[in-house]
């Protein structure tokens, strides 16, 4: 049987670590990304992880990160606790499959190539991949595996704290669907304006990027994935499939291409 990989996604606002098998997310978790956490915290971690997991055929990891402080303290874990154990750090260098057409390629998120990577084996033909976390980016694989852009948009929560902020009679609420639209409350008109203008946000940015593209909307597959994707997944008229693991799935192939 193939041995099980610990993929890890270092996200700004939280990670994401699975146990993947042969294209099959086993397990996996989510956890804060603390820049402060030690890599022996970080260690103590991940064996408890895999101790409740009843993992005993490790046979990799693969992770990417766009924190470098926090990536260094995994450098470190992992030649303290896992010396032993064959692991892939996507960085420049590593080999992916996916030409990265943009004018420098270094400055694209390693979580974004691994995203391109993972939509083009699973999918045909053109595809966006819409990520829902501390930022909506937004990346486009055309049907050959090719990188060629995308977009970044300030993410869902980080939107909904600023407006706290900075609104005196405004407050945090909870992300819910509201009863309508024209909401009848401030709680309410907050739900509202987020969800729906999040949604909106989607489709328009995605329609203009399938004009760009010359293909007919119906002919572009447009895959939602992040920890904050089900919050306006069923409101988005132009996504085609929720993946909200596909960065896991994208570094299990990276780790086997370059191991």
């Amino acid at each position: 049987m193939t041995p099980v990989l610990l993929c890890v996604d270092i996200g700004n606002s939280h990670t994401a670590l699975g146990l993947v098998r042969d294209g099959e997310v086993l397990d996996h978790w989510r956890v804060r990304t603390d820049e402060r956490r030690t890599a022996d915290e970080w260690g103590l971690l991940v064996e408890g992880l895999l101790v409740r997991a009843d993992t005993e055929d490790l046979g990799g990891i693969a992770l990417c990160a766009t924190v470098p402080a926090v990536l260094h303290e995994w450098r470190e874990m992992l030649e303290t606790y896992y010396p032993g154990c064959p692991h892939v750090v996507v960085e420049p260098g590593i080999r992916t499959g996916v030409p990265v057409l943009m004018d420098n390629p270094r400055e694209v998120g390693a979580d974004r190539i691994v995203n391109a990577l993972a939509a083009s084996r699973l999918y045909e033909g053109p595809t966006v991949v819409v990520d829902f976390g501390t930022a909506t980016t937004f990346d486009v694989v055309t049907g050959q595996g090719q990188y060629v852009g995308g977009a970044i948009a300030p993410g869902i929560e980080i939107s909904l704290e600023a407006l706290g902020r900075r609104g005196a009679q405004l407050r945090k609420v909870e992300l819910l669907r509201p009863r309508s639209v024209i909401a009848k409350n401030t709680v309410e008109a907050l739900q509202s304006g987020v969800l729906y203008g999040f949604a909106s946000q989607v489709d328009g940015i995605v329609t203009r990027m399938a004009v760009e593209l010359g293909v007919d909307l119906a002919d572009l597959t447009v895959v939602a994935t992040g920890s904050l994707a089900p919050l306006v997944v069923d409101e988005c008229a132009t996504l085609t499939d929720h993946r909200p693991l596909l960065t896991l799935l994208g570094l299990e192939l990276v780790f086997h291409r370059n191991t």
